[in-house]
């Protein structure tokens, strides 16, 4: 079994991905780690650089953490990407990060997080960042 964490670079995602290591050394499972975007023409800032890609795997290798690192960007939305690696491999449960957000801002831009909770099939755990 395999813990899938949904990452973005920024608060939430980081408190994601600390549980998930916390949880990958109590039940001795490997992770993966995904970041998706559909691309496009502008600039996604919910894209991971290169240098924090290789952060997030040397401190899993410092921590003696079996895990991966997968960013998509091939015009699938971040629901459909990990849903698919749900339904493909052997996910014991998916972890992700929350903000805040206005009514407004649910109403018209939606919600991933919401999105997730609705449509995977398998356990999901919901992190705040600190401070949130």
């Amino acid at each position: 079994m395999t813990i899938l964490v949904a990452y973005v670079s920024r608060p939430e995602g980081r408190a994601a991905l600390d549980k998930a290591i916390e949880i990958s050394k109590e039940r001795k499972e490997p992770l993966l780690i995904v970041n998706a975007s559909p691309g496009g023409q502008q600039e996604d800032a919910s894209l991971v650089p290169a240098f924090e890609v290789e952060q997030i795997e040397e401190q899993l290798a410092a921590q003696g953490i079996a895990g991966e690192f997968k960013q998509f960007v091939r015009g699938k939305e971040a629901v459909e990407e990990i849903n698919d690696l749900v339904d493909t491999r052997d996910i014991s449960l998916l972890v992700i990060g929350l903000r805040k957000r206005t009514a407004v801002g649910k109403l018209i831009l939606g919600s991933v997080a919401q999105e997730l909770l609705m449509t995977v099939s398998c356990p999901v755990l919901c992190v705040k960042a600190p401070g949130a």
